[in-house]
């Protein structure tokens, strides 16, 4: 259902860190995106981490391994299914990915070269399983609320 992907610097996160955000991510997508928190549902979750060199990354059109003083540069990247997932949700789940990473970066607050774009991707384009896969499918699964179900219901296809 959702796949969260974290890049920063080689060496920029600790695998203590990873291993807490691992967790503290999904649970900052899983109760908007479910309505609840439901331990069978977190199987539906993956945080991806990828490293790059800092000859791999640049800002302000420098590579990191050019500059003098290091910047913190972490993206995420949050891919969803199409489901209810209007301005003000979204911008929830942002927050709190940023206030998550600022956690288990042991930061008062997220830095500001930290990025996060979150993506919906459209019905009928997500698979797995052996084929494509729709969120209606997943709304039997028992982990949604009957809430998030008529949410669901409504934005992906308002007669049924």
């Amino acid at each position: 259902m959702t796949i969260i992907t974290v890049t920063a610097p080689a060496g920029r996160l600790s695998l203590v860190q990873r291993r807490r955000l691992a967790e503290s991510l999904t649970d900052a997508v899983l109760v908007p995106e479910i309505g609840q928190q439901v331990a069978a549902a977190r199987m539906g979750f993956q945080v991806h981490f990828h490293e790059l060199p800092p000859d791999c990354m640049a800002i302000g059109g420098q590579l990191l391994s050019d500059r003098e003083s290091p910047r913190d540069i972490i993206t995420v990247r949050i891919a969803v299914m199409n489901a209810a997932w209007p301005a003000e949700v979204r911008a929830d789940v942002i927050r709190n990915v940023l206030a998550r990473l600022a956690e288990a970066c042991g930061m008062q607050r997220p830095a500001p070269t930290w990025w996060v774009n979150f993506e919906v991707i459209a019905e009928g384009s997500w698979g797995s399983r052996g084929g494509v896969l729709s969120i209606l499918q997943l709304l039997q699964s028992g982990v949604f609320t009957l809430e998030r179900i008529k949410a669901i219901r409504a934005a992906i296809s308002p007669s049924a």
